[in-house]
């Protein structure tokens, strides 16, 4: 394996690419070319597609690494060839046939969370009178209004299509647990790496622990790229 240099970042929903400034930051520190991929949120196969396209332009091996949704995305693009390996932060990691609303519902949701039904638009949106507790209660009042401000329009029938061909069954595997997640429930993500044999580190912080623990996640990206450089 050649070294990995490369790391491209995928988001997920109720969010844009801009929270992982911190994360860029940490990385091109060290040294990695980082490219953060702009989700169009419109459906599994185009957030796949644009990944894809980002993919493509790496110059050699690649850290694949998605938060939330972006986890799905990550499974279902990641078998490109410039991927050498996955990292799921607090994300949702289905296998063939799976979809992200099949994990969300196998645990209750946390009194703070505010995914709301689709609108008659098909698209679902985080109530604004939860985002803060409920999807990144580590940030600043300021920041978390910047964030769901800027939130993308995330089109529902993205939490029900299913995977067609899980990446991680192939490609080593990394995951990052957010201890006090009120998005995607801990338990979840506990069982979720577990079935895989994903290699996991807990972290305490939100579902936005790339926002507010960025340094902690890149030092885990980059432990990724290291070990797989190493093989």
């Amino acid at each position: 394996m050649k070294t990995v240099k490369n790391v491209v970042l995928v988001h997920g929903a109720f969010v844009d690419g801009s929270g992982y400034k911190g994360v860029y930051e940490n990385l091109t520190r060290q040294g990695y070319n980082v490219t953060v991929v702009q989700n169009p949120l419109t459906s599994l196969a185009d957030d796949a597609k644009a990944t894809k396209i980002a993919l493509d332009a790496q110059d050699g091996p690649a850290i694949l690494a998605g938060h939330s949704w972006g986890g799905v995305v990550i499974t279902e693009a990641g078998n490109h060839p410039n991927v050498a390996g996955l990292v799921y932060i607090a994300a949702f990691q289905p296998d063939n046939g799976e979809t992200a609303l099949q994990w969300f519902m196998t645990a209750p949701p946390a009194p703070e969370n505010g995914v709301l039904n689709a609108d008659d638009k098909g698209i679902v949106y985080y109530d604004r009178a939860k985002y803060h507790a409920g999807f990144c209660g580590d940030v600043s009042k300021e920041e978390a209004e910047f964030m769901c401000a800027s939130q993308g329009q995330f089109y529902g029938e993205c939490f029900v299509t299913p995977v067609t061909d899980a990446a991680w069954r192939k490609k080593p595997a990394y995951g990052i647990i957010a201890t006090e997640d009120k998005s995607i429930n801990p338990d979840i993500q506990h069982a979720m790496y577990k079935r895989s044999n994903t290699q996991v580190i807990e972290v305490k912080g939100s579902h936005a622990v790339y926002v507010s623990q960025p340094d902690k996640v890149a030092a885990y990206i980059a432990h990724a790229a290291k070990e797989l450089s190493a093989e």
